[in-house]
């Protein structure tokens, strides 16, 4: 019974993710998602207070919806995991989700800066490993550039989703990194890096 529950859970966050990434949280409606989930009332309200407690919890869950990519820590490591996001996010609707619902929160009714916290976190963890490796200039503060990682991939996420369903976003990614790097690493190492907006399964062929 514990595992159903886990299952029934997990169920209906990743059908609730379709409904929301679809049309945003005002949008979205209780009864689409139990269609959907194939459940009753009863039990949508078993795992979830409300709409508003699912929104929330679906949000939170998108930096556990990606797997990283593997390799050592450090620069290299970082970027992969930002041209990772930028495929991601074209396919994978429980991030998708979680972005949506965290740009569109304050609409919503409540404030939480926890999922940009924790991607800060993950970005900040592979610069202070490029920091150690000597990949990064003596001036770079790792978590002055950690917040402006997340902020300039939210920006440029939403400017691709808007612009043509996030399409190109692998490339404005790429773009992004090919900018920064000059002024992050040392000649050297911007020279080292592989930036590459191909799918990581093409890009490994």
């Amino acid at each position: 019974m514990q595992q159903r529950a886990v299952e029934t859970r997990q169920l209906i966050l990743e059908k609730a993710a379709e409904v929301f990434d679809e049309g945003g949280y005002r949008a979205a409606r209780i009864a689409e998602i139990m269609h959907r989930a194939g459940i009753t009332q009863g039990a949508l309200y078993f795992h979830f207070s409300s709409k508003l407690d699912l929104a929330r919890t679906v949000m939170l869950a998108q930096r556990e919806s990606v797997v990283l990519p593997p390799g050592p820590d450090g620069l290299q490591r970082l970027i992969d995991t930002t041209l990772l996001l930028a495929h991601e996010l074209q396919t994978n609707k429980l991030l998708r989700a979680g972005v949506r619902l965290a740009v569109e929160q304050e609409e919503i009714g409540f404030v939480d800066d926890s999922p940009y916290q924790e991607w800060a976190e993950v970005f900040r963890g592979q610069l202070e490993a490029a920091a150690t490796r000597g990949e990064l200039r003596s001036h770079v503060e790792v978590d002055r550039l950690a917040v402006l990682l997340v902020g300039c991939y939210t920006g440029v996420q939403h400017f691709s989703k808007l612009a043509n369903a996030r399409a190109d976003l692998p490339d404005r990614i790429a773009d992004l990194w090919h900018y920064m790097l000059l002024g992050i690493a040392p000649p050297q190492v911007a020279a080292e890096m592989i930036v590459n907006p191909e799918p990581p399964l093409l890009a490994a062929g």
